[in-house]
């Protein structure tokens, strides 16, 4: 056991259980992760979340998607997907519309201001994940989304 984390919290006492520790250490890691990409977006003004909307928005094609399941794909939760969805059309980087089979539901899709804005981001970004998880090489990478998604079914 490598207690970093016991240092980095300034701890004086140790953990209760083993998984105690490592549930501490992937929040910490999660936040670690979330301010060096919430710094590359907000060159770009976004926010994480509305970068992931799209994302999705820009993988559902030139048709969209409509909001309740662009919001069930979603990596975050986020309460007021209506809100989100209005500010990134403020900026014009998606549009919405109601169908006509059914006007309760608002298709969204990505508009080519959206679609630039994430070409621009694509590349640093990309240098980002490199950056951070690269270092852990092919099988450590494979190894550590076999865990992630373990504890997840679990």
């Amino acid at each position: 056991m490598s207690g970093k984390l016991i240092a980095e919290l300034q701890q004086t006492k140790p953990f209760a259980t083993l998984e105690e520790e490592a549930l501490l250490n992937i929040e910490r890691t999660r936040e670690y992760v979330h301010q060096r990409f919430s710094e590359l977006f907000k060159q770009f003004q976004l926010t994480p979340t509305q970068y992931n909307m799209l994302r999705i928005l820009r993988g559902a094609g030139p048709d969209g998607i409509a909001c309740t399941q662009a919001a069930e794909r979603m990596v975050t939760g986020d309460p007021d997907v209506t809100r989100l969805l209005d500010r990134l059309e403020a900026r014009r980087l998606i549009e919405r519309e109601r169908t006509r089979e059914d006007r309760r539901v608002v298709l969204a899709r990505i508009t080519p201001q959206g679609l630039a804005l994430l070409k621009s981001i694509d590349k640093p970004l990309a240098a980002l994940h490199k950056k951070h998880l690269g270092p852990l090489g092919r099988p450590r990478l494979a190894q550590l989304i076999e865990i992630l998604e373990s504890i997840r079914q679990a």
